[in-house]
C-alpha cells in the first residue's frame, strides 16, 4: 500500500471524539444551489442529510433528499454554540460538517478544535483555510511558490490608493468577505481611471475596513479566458480532479457568478495548482481559479475556494462526484483516483439566458457558440427530474432578483 493509499484509507485523519467511526450522516451548512448539490449527491447514495438554512435561502431545504432543515443564528459565535448543542440534543454527534460558503468555511476552520469534538470535519483548520480565504495571503502564497497573479496593491489610505500602480482598468475589492453590503455583494467594483478609483475607494472605506481593500489590474477577457482546477486532496496530493472553463459569467469581465461552465482538457493548470496545494499540504475540496492573460498567454491565479463551489454539480455529470468522494474520504473508505471527462457543460438557465442575450446583442458571443453550448451534455444548476421541487422554488427568487436589478438600473 502506497503512502497516499494509506492516507486515503485512514479514518484516524479525522479529529475529535468520533475519529475512527464513520459519520452517521451529513450536516450541510447553507441551502443555496451549492448546498443543494451536496444534498442531492449524498442523498442519492443513501446518506442521511440535514440542512441549516439562511434567511431567503430555501432551495436545498426543499429537496426530497434533505431529511430535515433548520434555521440557524445569524451571529458567528452563536452559530458555534448552536452547532455544538445540536450535536448533543439531536443525537447527530460525529456527523460530517459540510460548509458551502466562504463565511461558513471560515467559521468552521476558525473553531476547528471545538467543533471537532462534536462533528467530523470536511475542511482544513484555519491556518490552512486562511491562505485561501484572505486574498492577500493567497497572493503571498502564489508569489512564494512562483505562480503568477495579477498586479495588486493594498492601499491603507487615500494617498496609497492614488499611488497604486496596477494600470487601468482595475478592480477594487475586499481581500476578505466579513459582512454583506454593496461592495461584497458585487464582489468587486470596476474602475477605469484614477478619479473613479478614488471616488470608489472613499465609498468602499465607508462599507469595509480600509485595511481589507485591494486594487488589482483587470486582466482582459471574459469567461472564455477563465479556468478552474478543482480537486479533492489529501496532504496536498489530488485524488480526484476537474479542469473547467467558466465560459459565461456575470459580469462578463470579472464574473461574480458563473452561468455556463464546461469541462475542458487543460493540462497546464495542474503544475501551478500542485505547487499551491503541496505548499499548503491541503486536505479536502478546493477550487483554484485562473485567468489567461491574452497579452502574454500566462495563466494567473485569481482565487482559491476551500469548499464546494457554485458549479460543483457539473463534476458529477463529468464523472467526479466530489461531495460523495469527500464523504468516502472522511468515512475512511477508499477514494478512486479520477479525472473528469471533457466536453460536459453546466448551465444555470435563469441567469445564463439574460447573460447570453446580452453577449449575443453585443456580438461578443457568436450565435454558433451559444447553440453549441446548449447541445452539449450538461447538468442543470437547479432542476433535476428526480428532485423537481427546488426548481420550482427558485422561480420566485429569480423574479425578486430581476426586480432588484431593474430597480438598480441593470437589465440583467
Amino acid at each position: 500500500m502506497s503512502a497516499l493509499d494509506a492516507a486515503v484509507r485512514a479514518p484516524e485523519r479525522r479529529q475529535g471524539s468520533y475519529a475512527g467511526s464513520p459519520p452517521g450522516g451529513a450536516l450541510v451548512l447553507g441551502a443555496d444551489y451549492r448546498g443543494l448539490g451536496v444534498v442531492r449527491s449524498l442523498g442519492r447514495h443513501g446518506v442521511p442529510v440535514w440542512v441549516l438554512k439562511e434567511a431567503g435561502e430555501p432551495l436545498a431545504s426543499t429537496s426530497r433528499y434533505a431529511r430535515r432543515s433548520l434555521a440557524w443564528p445569524s451571529d458567528g459565535e452563536d452559530r458555534v454554540a448552536f452547532l455544538c448543542d445540536l450535536a448533543e440534543s439531536e443525537g447527530i454527534g460525529g456527523w460530517a460538517l459540510v460548509p458551502t460558503a466562504d463565511e461558513t468555511a471560515a467559521l468552521v476552520a476558525r473553531h476547528h478544535d471545538e467543533l471537532g469534538r462534536y462533528f467530523t470535519h470536511t475542511v482544513a483548520p484555519w491556518e490552512v483555510v486562511s491562505q485561501a480565504y484572505d486574498k492577500r495571503l493567497t497572493y503571498e502564497l502564489a508569489d512564494r511558490v512562483g505562480v503568477p497573479c495579477p498586479r495588486t496593491a493594498y492601499p491603507r489610505t487615500r494617498d496609497d490608493a492614488a499611488a497604486a500602480d496596477v494600470g487601468f482598468p482595475a478592480v477594487l475589492k475586499p481581500t476578505v468577505k466579513e459582512s454583506f453590503n454593496r461592495l461584497t455583494a458585487a464582489k468587486a467594483w470596476r474602475v477605469d481611471g484614477k478619479v473613479e478609483l478614488l471616488e470608489r475607494y472613499a465609498e468602499a472605506c465607508a462599507l469595509v475596513d480600509p485595511a481589507t481593500l485591494m486594487v488589482q489590474e483587470l486582466v482582459p477577457g471574459g469567461g472564455e479566458t477563465q479556468f478552474s482546477y478543482a480537486a479533492l486532496c489529501v496532504d496536498g496530493l489530488p485524488l480526484a480532479t476537474v479542469t473547467a472553463r467558466r465560459t459565461r459569467q456575470y459580469p462578463a469581465d470579472f464574473g461574480r457568478a458563473s452561468t455556463y461552465v464546461e469541462t475542458v482538457d487543460c493540462p497546464e493548470l495542474a503544475e501551478p495548482s500542485l505547487r499551491l496545494l503541496r505548499e499548503l499540504r491541503f486536505d479536502g475540496l478546493i477550487e483554484i481559479e485562473y485567468k489567461r492573460d491574452p497579452r502574454d498567454g500566462v495563466l494567473k491565479v485569481l482565487d482559491m475556494n476551500p469548499r464546494v463551489w457554485g458549479w460543483h454539480t457539473l463534476c458529477g455529470r463529468a464523472g467526479v462526484d466530489f461531495p460523495y468522494l469527500l464523504w468516502l474520504l472522511v468515512s475512511g473508505e477508499p477514494v478512486p483516483a479520477t479525472h473528469a471527462r471533457a466536453g460536459v457543460g453546466w448551465l444555470r438557465f435563469t441567469t445564463d439566458t439574460p447573460t447570453a442575450l446580452k453577449e449575443l446583442y453585443s456580438k461578443r458571443l457568436p450565435l454558433r457558440e451559444y447553440v453549441r453550448s446548449l447541445r452539449r451534455p450538461r447538468e442543470s444548476a437547479i432542476f433535476a427530474w428526480d428532485d423537481p421541487v427546488p426548481g420550482l422554488a427558485e422561480l420566485p427568487l429569480v423574479a425578486l432578483l430581476l426586480a432588484r436589478r431593474l430597480l438598480d438600473g441593470d437589465a440583467v
